[in-house]
This record gives C-alpha cells, structure tokens and sequence, in this order.
C-alpha cells in the first residue's frame, strides 16, 4: 500500500490523544523504544529553551555553523506555513516523501497507543535526523523544557537558555521561578549551558540548577557581554572582542539573541563563523519585510510588516523595534489566541498604533474572536475596529491611507495564515 500523503498522516497523529498539551515523557520514551532509540545516535546537539528569541537565537546559530563550514539539522516548532519547515535535514527542508514516509514509520511504531502530536512529531524528528549526515542538531524546546518532548538527550553538546518571563502559566507555573523551573529542566549535568538576560528571579533558579549538576555557566552579564556601538555589535568574553555587523534580523532585541548565539558558537569553537551568524541568518514572521505578493498588492504604496509575537514580552520588542524604525505611527492588524494575555501584548503598542483591526484567526478553534480582540485593544487604549480577514482590514486601510505602514501581529498561528495566502 502506497505511504499517504504528510497532511494525511498529520490529520491521523491529532486523534491519539485527546489534549493538545500534555506535559510527561512517558509517552515519548515508549515510543523512542519502539524506533530503536533515535536519541541516542544524533550529532551533538545543542538544546534551546526559553519564552522569547528562541527561534531567532536558533536561527543565527545555524548560520554561524553553516558558515564555518559545518551541516546541521534543525528542529524547531510551530511551523508556519507548512509542518515541513520543523525539520531541517543538513540545512534542507524535509522533503514531501521522507516526511510522510518517516511519520507511517512512527504511526507504525506507535500503533494505537496515546500520544500526543508533538510527541510523535519529535519522534520523527529525531529519527530523521539519525539518517542524514550531519555536524550538529539545534533542538528548539516545543514547551517548557522539563518534560517537553525534545528533552530525552542525555548530554548534548551545549544548552542554551533564553530570556524567560511569563507565558503558558496554566502548563508551566504561575510565577516567575516556577516557569524557570521548568525551562531550566533542560540543563544536563556536567553540560555547559549559556543563558540570556534574565530577570534576577530566573537567573537564582537557573544558577541553582546549573550548579547542583556541575554545568559551566555562561551567563550574560557575567561571563559575555553584547552591546551595540557606532552601527556595530561588540561582543565580549574572556577569549576576546568580536567587533561585527548588527544582526541581519530587525529590532533591538534581536542584539541579546545574537549574543547567545555568539556565546554558543564559541563554547562550540565554532567563532569562525560569527560574522555569517549576523549576515546570513532568516527566521519568517519576525517583523519581517513582506515585499510581494497579493497582500502587498492590496497595499501598493505602503509598507507591510509581519510579527508572530504573542506575549507581553513580545508586544516590548515590536515597540522597541517601531521606536528604531522610526516610521511614526503604524496601522495594526492583530488576531491572538483566547490563551493569551491579550492586554499585557498590547499596551506596549499603543504608543506607536495609528489604530488596529481586529481579525479572527481562520481554522483556529482557540481564536479570539474579532470583537474580543478588538476590546482589549480599546481597552489598551488602541482604537479598533474589527474586520472579516487580513485581506479585508488591509483594503480599509489602503482606503483611509495609502501610503499606510503596517504591521500584521499577535499570534504565529495568523502569521503562517498570512504567509499561505500571500504565495
């Protein structure tokens, strides 16, 4: 019988197992048995968790490596466009026909046992990245870090912790050090760990751990340094300065990544390759530049900006991004999960939001709906109005503005709905 098609055996994998979330291993180990333990027979891998930059950290590491002359997979989550993009083989997308045979392998090995769909999906993963040469494997946390599904690798090469602050508290904790807590799950022992900007809470939670297990520090602040001087990045550790490019990835946030991203590359002995990490890196749907397409055409003599940042942290960056870009008051168009704290992303916006448009987010069943949306904007002090579709709020606002800058924002979910319909 011919293998079904990637969306086919997508569609399957939703229904064994009737949360979406549902934090343990058990589960994946199980399954990791069945496959002959893929864990255990990647390259060295690197592990990243955190809230914020996780992606973008991901993403200049890889160019970095790359650059330095090295193949890597890569697995990070969710995808936006297409599941595809989760699994990079050697630097490449999976392709269509080793995906969907790699998943009726795992639907095989799984049989009818309870799983959930991030689960099995990282099964396939990790079994893919066994089977095509490689120097390294970025693992990106899904959620969490503890018991997320990615952490089944006794000791990779390097973890990487990113700026932690407040998200998915009803899985992860309601305070601060409990989210640490479970992101800081990831560190191994006797493994180094390079940690971001944090809050001082997470950072005693971190420090703690790293330390009870023996795993080198290498924390910002204290063992690295990142500024920006004269349109340059300065970077500095004990091994030297790196005097580089601003990261090719837009806002100023975009400086800490690219510090640990440094930070990573030289913990690896790989900062031959840090100037690529600035030049060459792309992560879609971090206010990235959309430049063509049907949905640019709707908005011919603007300028359209797409951001899948969800959470007050977030809603911080894309201010201090608008704030360098110095393009005045910008149009929105927002969709957002009911999961979300709404308000906390958008009050940092307000003070750049010329007004916004309130969208649903299409196939979602978690949407806030456009009305919902459309009041916690009025409430953030952001005047809204509520439209059918992304297509539809940007036919008013060429309407009303022609030369209109906007930015399309508030879930990643909406972002890889915007990037399918603007092929």
């Amino acid at each position: 019988m011919p293998v079904q098609g990637s969306d086919a055996l997508l569609a399957r994998m939703m229904t064994f197992h009737p949360k979406i979330i549902d934090l343990t291993l058990d589960r994946v180990w199980r399954l990791l048995a069945a496959l002959d333990h893929p864990e255990r027979r990647l390259p060295p891998v690197v592990h990243i968790a955190g809230t914020n930059g996780k992606g973008s950290t991901l993403a200049m590491i890889r160019a970095g490596l790359e650059g330095a002359g090295c193949s890597v997979h890569a697995y990070t989550s969710p995808h936006l466009a297409r599941f595809h993009e989760r699994i990079r083989l050697a630097g490449r997308l999976i392709s269509e026909d080793a995906l969907s045979a790699l998943l009726d392998e795992c639907l095989t090995a799984n049989g009818t046992d309870a799983i959930t769909y991030f689960e099995i999906t990282t099964c396939a993963a990790l079994l893919a990245f066994t089977r095509a040469r490689a120097d390294y494997t970025l693992l990106e946390v899904g959620l969490g870090g503890r018991l997320d599904a990615t952490n089944v690798i006794d000791h990779p090469a390097l973890s990487i912790i990113t700026p932690i602050s407040l998200d998915h508290q009803q899985y992860l904790g309601e305070t601060l050090a409990q989210i640490a807590g479970e992101k800081a799950g990831i560190i191994k022992r006797g493994v180094p760990v390079v940690v971001g900007p944090q809050d001082d809470v997470a950072a005693q939670v971190i420090e703690a751990r790293a330390a009870r297990l023996g795993a080198p520090l290498l924390a910002c602040g204290q063992h690295w340094h990142v500024s920006t001087d004269g349109g340059r990045l300065i970077y500095q550790d004990e091994t030297g300065l790196l005097d580089l490019p601003l990261p090719r990835l837009a806002g100023p946030h975009q400086v800490q990544n690219a510090g640990m991203a440094l930070a990573a590359l030289r913990a690896l002995g790989h900062d031959a390759g840090a100037e690529a990490a600035m030049r060459r890196a792309e992560w879609p749907a971090r206010m990235q530049r959309l430049r063509q397409g049907p949905l640019v055409d709707a908005l011919p003599a603007g300028t359209l900006w797409l951001d899948g940042g969800h959470n007050p942290a977030a809603g911080q960056a894309i201010s201090a991004t608008l704030a360098q870009m110095g393009v005045g008051r910008v149009w929105l168009i927002c969709g957002m999960l009911n999961t979300k704290d709404v308000a906390g992303f958008m009050r940092p916006l307000a003070a750049h939001a010329q007004h916004l448009f309130a969208v649903p987010i299409p196939g979602e069943a978690a949407t806030l709906s456009a009305s919902e949306t459309a009041q916690q904007a009025s409430a953030a002090g952001i005047p809204a109005t509520e439209a059918e579709s992304v297509m539809d709020a940007l036919r008013h606002i060429a309407a009303r503005d022609p030369q209109a800058h906007v930015l399309i924002c508030g879930s990643l979910y909406l972002a890889g709905g915007v990037l399918r319909e603007n092929v």
